[in-house]
C-alpha cells in the first residue's frame, strides 16, 4: 500500500509539471495568436472514407490483428469479473481469473458454437464460470472445460479438448488489450504504446471506477466521425453553446508520440494571464484529449478544481458506411462520494448529448454527401488540423494502402 501510495504521489506530481509545462506554452499560443501547424494541407480523395476495399482492408488490417482496448482494469476488478468486447467483430469473452490475471476468449461453446454470454456489449457481470445455453457445457474462468453432461456420449474427446478458444490479451496501465486473431502472439503492450505510455501512465487508469457507459452511433465512416476527436476548428461553429463559449476555435497543442498523439485547446481563460507574470498565475490542472491508435480516444480532465474525471470513446466501423462509440465515463481515482459520481454521470450525460447530435449529426450528413460526392471530390484537412494529418498517415500505414491510393 504505500508503494502504491509513493506512486501516486509521483504521478500527480507529473501532473503537475506537465499541467503547468501545457499552460506555458497555451499562453504563449494564444499570446502570438497562432496554433499548432503542419507542414501543409493535405487533400484526402473520398475513397478513404467511402471505399470498399478500404474499409476490408482496414478491418483485416486493423481491427483483425491491431491490439484493441476492450475496457479498463476497473470494468473487472475482482477474480470472476467478466465484460463483453463485440466491436470489433468476434464476440470476445475478457475475465480476471483466480490468478488476478486478464484473458480472453471467444464468446463461442466448443460444442456447437453457441453464444455464452447472450448480452451484448458492455455488458459486465460476475462469471467465475460460464454455462453454456444450449446444452449446459460449464467453463471456468481460465476457459477450461470444467462441466459436460452426457459426457459418455463424447467418448474419445478428452474433456480438455474443448476449452475455450484464448485470444491474445494484455493489461497495461489500467487498460485491457485484445487482439481477436488467435494466432497473432502475444500482446506486446508496452512496445504498443512506445513513448506515449509515460502520457499515459500518469492518468493512472488503473485506480478508474467506472460510473457510466453507452453506445453512440453515425451513419458514417469510423474515420470521418473520429476527425472531429482531434481538432479544434469547428468548437465556435458547431459548439456555440458548450465548448465554443469556453475555449478558443481553432488553437491546438498538438504533440504526436508515434502514431498516438495528445492535444490541448486553450480556454478563454487562458486569456486572461497573457502579459502576467508566471508566478500571479492560477494552479493549472492537468488535462488534454489523448489519442490512443487506431480508435481511441481518452480525455482526461476536472469537473471543478481537485475533482477529475476521464471520458474513454471506443469508435468501431458497423460496415463501412456506420459506426458505432462506446462511451463511458470513469472517476479516475475511485468514486469519492454520490455527488462525486453524480457529477461524473452529469458529464456523461452532457457530453453524449452534444456528441450525438452536434458532432454525429455533422459527420452522419456529411458523410451521406460524400457517398454521392463527383468521382474527383477531395476532402481537405487543413494545415491548422495536424493531428487528423497523423492519424490517417498511421492507419493507412496499418492497412497497407497509402492516402493516395483511389478506388
Amino acid at each position: 500500500m504505500a508503494e502504491a501510495d509513493s506512486a501516486s504521489r509521483e504521478w500527480a506530481q507529473t501532473r503537475r509539471e506537465n499541467a503547468q509545462r501545457a499552460q506555458r506554452e497555451l499562453v504563449a499560443l494564444v499570446a502570438q495568436g497562432r496554433t499548432d501547424r503542419a507542414e501543409a494541407p493535405l487533400a484526402l480523395h473520398k475513397s478513404i472514407y467511402t471505399g470498399r476495399a478500404r474499409h476490408a482492408a482496414e478491418m483485416q488490417g486493423i481491427f483483425h490483428q491491431e491490439p484493441l482496448v476492450a475496457g479498463l482494469s476497473g470494468d473487472i476488478p475482482q477474480p470472476g469479473d467478466a465484460l463483453l468486447f463485440d466491436a470489433a467483430g468476434p464476440s470476445v469473452l475478457v475475465v480476471r481469473g483466480k490468478d488476478g490475471v486478464v484473458r480472453a476468449f471467444r464468446n463461442m461453446c466448443t460444442h456447437r458454437a453457441a453464444r455464452l454470454v447472450e448480452q451484448q456489449e458492455p455488458w459486465r457481470g460476475h462469471l467465475p464460470r460460464v454455462t453454456c445455453p444450449f446444452h449446459a457445457w460449464t467453463f471456468d474462468a481460465a476457459g477450461r472445460l470444467v462441466g459436460q453432461p452426457g459426457k459418455e456420449s463424447f467418448a474419445g474427446c478428452e474433456i480438455g479438448s474443448r476449452d475455450l478458444i484464448e485470444l491474445p490479451c494484455a493489461e497495461h496501465l489500467g487498460l485491457i488489450f485484445v487482439s481477436v486473431d488467435p494466432h497473432g502472439g502475444p500482446i506486446d503492450a508496452a512496445a504498443h504504446l512506445g513513448p506515449f505510455g509515460e502520457v499515459l501512465g500518469q492518468l493512472e487508469m488503473g485506480r478508474a471506477d467506472p460510473v457510466k457507459k453507452g453506445i453512440l452511433t453515425a451513419r458514417s465512416n469510423w474515420k470521418f466521425a473520429l476527425d472531429t476527436y482531434g481538432e479544434g476548428y469547428h468548437f465556435k461553429a458547431l459548439h456555440g453553446s458548450t465548448i465554443g463559449q469556453t475555449h478558443y476555435s481553432d488553437r491546438n497543442r498538438y504533440e504526436p508520440f508515434g502514431r498516438h498523439h495528445r492535444v490541448n485547446f486553450p480556454e478563454l481563460s487562458v486569456g486572461a494571464l497573457v502579459g502576467k507574470a508566471e508566478a500571479d498565475w492560477p494552479e493549472p490542472e492537468y488535462g488534454g484529449v489523448h489519442y490512443l491508435f487506431p480508435n481511441v480516444v481518452i480525455f482526461f480532465g476536472a469537473i471543478v478544481p481537485g475533482v477529475h474525471f476521464t471520458q474513454v470513446f471506443r469508435l468501431f466501423p458497423d460496415g463501412p458506411d456506420r459506426m458505432v462509440c462506446h462511451f463511458a465515463v470513469y472517476a479516475p481515482f475511485g468514486v469519492r462520494n454520490e455527488d462525486h459520481r453524480a457529477a461524473c454521470e452529469a458529464a456523461y450525460d452532457a457530453t453524449a448529448q452534444v456528441v450525438q447530435t452536434e458532432d454525429y449529426r455533422v459527420a452522419s450528413a456529411g458523410y451521406a454527401n460524400l457517398l454521392t460526392a463527383p468521382d474527383d471530390f477531395h476532402v481537405l484537412l487543413g494545415a491548422n488540423e495536424p493531428a487528423l494529418h497523423g492519424v490517417h498517415r498511421h492507419i493507412a500505414a496499418a492497412c497497407g494502402l497509402p492516402l493516395d491510393h483511389i478506388e
